[in-house]
């Protein structure tokens, strides 16, 4: 890769450059459910008065997207700003992928039917049920599913995992319907034996990310290939029964279940089965291949791993090579900025809490695992808290904070960049009042940066990955009023993504950078790698997204 070229214009601030992402923080549309602007936020307001400050585009095309109707979302989000470039992201390439046929010409697709019809076995697919567009989409899930019963294969089962996070809180059994319904159709057709064997929410079992917590995966493991645990005769059947004994609860949260006839569960994984999980977002599926790959595992007591053909939609981690087997390969990025300082010899320093530590390392970094050079970068994980997001909104902001102003005074460090999950894991309960403390508790913390980073001459950039906290009412979707719960009388809380652009600020406090917008229209957050280049001294690869700034 080519050297970054110095600037004639500016060789830098005295201290650090400082990225600082708000996760889950935009600009709202409406001022009912927008608990940004319901939130006392000293800091924010006062950087969007005085910094030098704009609004980018954080959905849609401009991070990848099939279309601009598609949320953002963190992961995508921050691969944008890392690599300063949009590159299309698993959806628009699987569905490419699907029209082209190419997913199914591939060796990978074939290897698993072939086993299939060679043993008379199942074909097992895993994943998150709906069409939110994150992690996974229906359409998907429909075009596998016609495939396979088009090229012989004679029984499947499906292990749903409900929503209710990038789709309507509790809007499950309009995708299970859909899945029963499109089943049935395809049982008409032909003499097959496609069901739903097992499911529950996605916050409860299966989807775990960044080894937070195993037991999620461990619980996912028992339902679905073990096809252990609460039966019931459909899915319709156990999310009413559960709905009934959880009053409140919302999709994500539901417990597990297993669909049984005669007692016996219908779709537990075996011996010379084929299996595809159907998420094609990376961070929520890694855990649950790696049980299904490894043979050194040692997360739970898996018990006899299955002798199966395990496939992904895309390979989760290309550095683990996890897993071993998938359908359509994932974005190839290279050239991120954080590959780019290093080779400029800049010493770095990225810090987030569990939630989303990968998020500045792994997405920031393309899709990569590990540093790029062990003297220059630091990551600094701090744990977070494994209690109910809404039950301590401020999760580990303030430990962060600890940090990264330890950092920016010890002036070990050039760039620093760090994320704030508050407005987005917080955003995604759906609890109000806890979101609104949320994004305090950030903007409390942004304060202690900007007097961190007075005090060293550095240059501070504050900005979002997507929102979700800036919209929190669900709102119908043709006149745009406000759902309201009819037992409840408030508004129906709104838990997924917004569409709404964020903000991004860049505070200078020694003036020395002669700081002032750049005057390039509709930029993306992919524009914030080129920012911080542009602020550390240096000029912008020729591919990067332009910077929101000029300087000197």
């Amino acid at each position: 890769m080519e050297k970054l070229i110095s600037s004639k214009k500016f060789s830098g601030p005295r201290g650090p450059v400082v990225l600082t992402i708000m996760d889950g923080v935009g600009i709202g549309k409406y001022e009912e459910g927008d608990m940004v602007r319901r939130a006392n936020t000293p800091a924010l307001d006062w950087l969007l008065t005085h910094a030098v400050s704009t609004r980018l585009i954080a959905h849609g095309t401009a991070v990848g997207m099939p279309s601009d109707s598609d949320m953002g979302n963190s992961e995508i989000g921050h691969n944008a700003i890392g690599c300063g470039r949009v590159f299309e992201q698993g959806a628009s390439l699987i569905n490419k992928a699907i029209e082209s046929r190419d997913i199914f010409n591939g060796a990978v697709w074939k290897e698993l039917i072939e086993n299939v019809i060679h043993h008379n076995s199942k074909l097992h697919f895993i994943g998150l049920l709906s069409d939110g567009n994150v992690h996974s989409h229906i359409e998907h899930l429909e075009a596998l599913l016609t495939e396979a019963k088009a090229e012989g294969v004679k029984t499947a089962r499906i292990h749903i995992l409900l929503d209710g996070r990038d789709v309507r809180p509790t809007s499950a059994l309009e995708y299970v319907d859909r899945l029963e319904n499109f089943l049935s159709a395809l049982r008409k057709e032909s003499n097959i034996d496609f069901e739903i064997a097992s499911g529950g929410g996605r916050m409860k079992i299966t989807m775990d990310r960044y080894q937070a917590d195993w037991g999620m995966v461990e619980l996912g493991w028992k339902t679905h290939v073990k096809g252990e645990g609460r039966k019931f005769k459909s899915a319709r059947e156990a999310i009413e029964t559960l709905r009934r004994e959880n009053p409140g609860v919302i999709d994500q949260d539901l417990p597990p279940f297993v669909i049984a006839r005669n007692h016996s569960a219908i779709g537990p994984i075996v011996d010379g089965d084929s299996v595809i999980f159907f998420n094609f977002r990376g961070d929520r599926a890694i855990e649950i291949s790696q049980a299904f790959e490894s043979e050194t595992f040692d997360k739970f007591p898996r018990g006899p791993k299955p002798k199966v053909k395990y496939a992904g939609m895309m390979q989760y981690d290309g550095d683990a090579l996890v897993p071993s087997k998938y359908l359509v390969s994932p974005p190839g990025i290279d050239r991120t900025l954080g590959e780019y300082l290093v080779k400029a010899g800049i010493k770095q320093l990225a810090i987030s809490e569990t939630q989303k530590f990968g998020h500045v390392t792994y997405f920031f970094n393309g899709n990569r695992t590990g540093k790029f050079d062990e003297n220059l970068e630091d990551y600094i994980e701090v744990p977070s808290d494994m209690v109910p997001f809404e039950q301590r909104p401020w999760m580990k902001a303030a430990e962060i904070t600890d940090k990264v102003v330890e950092a920016v005074k010890n002036g070990r460090y050039r760039f620093i960049r760090l994320n704030y999950a508050n407005g987005d894991m917080v955003g995604h309960t759906g609890v109000f009042d806890a979101v609104e403390i949320a994004v305090e508790a950030v903007d409390l913390c942004i304060a202690r940066l900007l007097e961190a980073v007075k005090e060293t001459d550095g240059i501070l950039v504050v900005s979002a990955d997507h929102g979700n906290s800036d919209d929190m009412y669900e709102r119908n979707k043709k006149t745009r009023e406000i759902n309201i719960d009819p037992e409840t009388g408030k508004p129906k809380p709104k838990t997924s993504h917004s569409l709404n652009p964020v903000p991004a600020c860049v505070y200078d406090p020694s003036g020395t950078a002669d700081v002032r917008l750049s005057g390039h229209k509709d930029l993306g957050i992919s524009s914030l790698a080129a920012t911080c280049l542009k602020l550390l001294g240096f000029e912008r690869p020729e591919d990067y997204t332009p910077s929101i700034v000029e300087v000197g």
